[in-house]
């Protein structure tokens, strides 16, 4: 058994690049356009998958644009992602300064959330060891769901 992707629903194709690709560093690998389904599917790797993804087509987050107007909610949704990060500080800066609200902040050196313009969850792991409590993450409260 081997993973292959997650499918996320999106209700528009340049706000979740925008967070993304651009926010979140993820990089598009594959894109179909289906015009008798209208539907577009946009595949997206993380940087150290990129060439994975490209070459087996995993691991990837999938992105599901459905050309006729739906609203998602109740059951077409689930849990959330979760990437292992380098440096968990450093991203939730970067995700911050891009106007990223940080939901649950990284206080324990160790775990973050974030959420798409879609409302998916996202979790983010510190690779290896926690990194040690500082600031302004310590004292930062909870915003929002996560």
């Amino acid at each position: 058994m081997r993973y292959l992707h997650t499918m996320v629903r999106v209700a528009d194709v340049d706000a979740s690049l925008d967070f993304y690709c651009n926010k979140f560093g993820l990089k598009e690998v594959r894109r179909i356009e289906n015009d008798k389904g209208r539907f577009t599917l946009i595949f997206l790797a993380a940087p150290e998958d990129e060439q994975s993804g490209r070459a087996e087509h995993a691991p990837l987050v999938e992105l599901t644009y459905n050309w006729d107007p739906e609203e998602y909610k109740g059951g077409r949704n689930f849990g959330h992602l979760a990437y292992e990060v380098d440096d968990i500080y450093a991203l939730c800066q970067r995700l911050m300064d891009s106007g990223v609200t940080i939901n649950r902040p990284p206080r324990d050196g160790h775990m973050a959330f974030i959420r798409s313009p879609d409302g998916i969850s996202i979790e983010l792991l510190q690779k290896g060891q926690p990194k040690a409590p500082a600031e302004p993450w310590a004292s930062m409260a909870n915003t929002g769901a996560w």
